[in-house]
């Protein structure tokens, strides 16, 4: 480990306490706690994809991951937090992804607001055929009490970043509701991609969907 100093015998006692305070040993808990998460999320996708929501079992999902349902509810509090975890991971891969590929456009001097908004668009595509599974998941009308409204309300965040991105002036009611409908253009296009049969056809879609994008950014308002 950087910066630790092995010592013996009577040596240990007197290191300086400022030097015994920068001397770690690796949080074997921490990662214990991460990979039973990990593992949690991984059976919840599989008996949720497989069952629904509404029929899915804490007791299954504890045995398809191979712990106990006791460490299920340590980690998420039960069904309704395994479910919201995967949104989670879902949403914050997607803005991940389509903010590195922004970043890497506009090092290469792109800043035609089409052009960035396509870009993007292409990212969040190819991040929902890569996660289908979980896109797929997310968006069935099988979720917990109250995902619904969590899921407009991204959806409007998700609406407002695409009209800064687009420099639309969103005191314009043309200026809302272009953005709206490109916006739901993408989120149609995704759950599209979860029924394609490969990945020839999947890029097929997106290749066609930000054809589509780029017309109906050009148009005004």
């Amino acid at each position: 480990m950087s910066g630790t100093v092995e010592t013996t015998g009577t040596q240990t006692s007197r290191q300086h306490p400022d030097a015994q305070a920068k001397t770690r040993l690796p949080d074997v808990n921490a990662e214990q706690s991460g990979s039973a998460r990990h593992t949690l999320l991984g059976a919840a996708l599989e008996v949720f994809t497989e069952r629904g929501y509404a029929e899915a079992g804490l007791t299954e999902i504890a045995a398809r991951s191979g712990l106990l349902v006791g460490s299920l509810f340590q980690h998420y509090g039960g069904k309704r937090g395994l479910y919201l975890a995967l949104w989670e991971e879902f949403r914050e891969e997607q803005e991940r992804r389509t903010a590195a590929t922004l970043a890497a456009e506009r090092e290469r001097g792109v800043d035609d607001p089409v052009d960035l908004f396509v870009a993007g668009a292409r990212a969040y595509l190819e991040g929902a055929w890569d996660n289908r599974r979980l896109a797929m998941l997310l968006v069935e009308d099988d979720g917990p009490a109250g995902f619904d409204a969590l899921r407009r309300q991204w959806d409007r965040a998700w609406v407002r970043r695409n009209a800064r991105l687009l420099e639309v002036d969103e005191k314009r009611r043309v200026g809302r509701v272009r953005v709206r409908v490109l916006t739901t253009v993408i989120g149609g296009a995704a759950r599209e991609l979860g029924d394609c049969e490969d990945e020839g056809e999947a890029r097929e879609i997106v290749d066609a969907v930000c054809g589509i994008l780029v017309h109906l950014s050009a148009l005004p308002g």
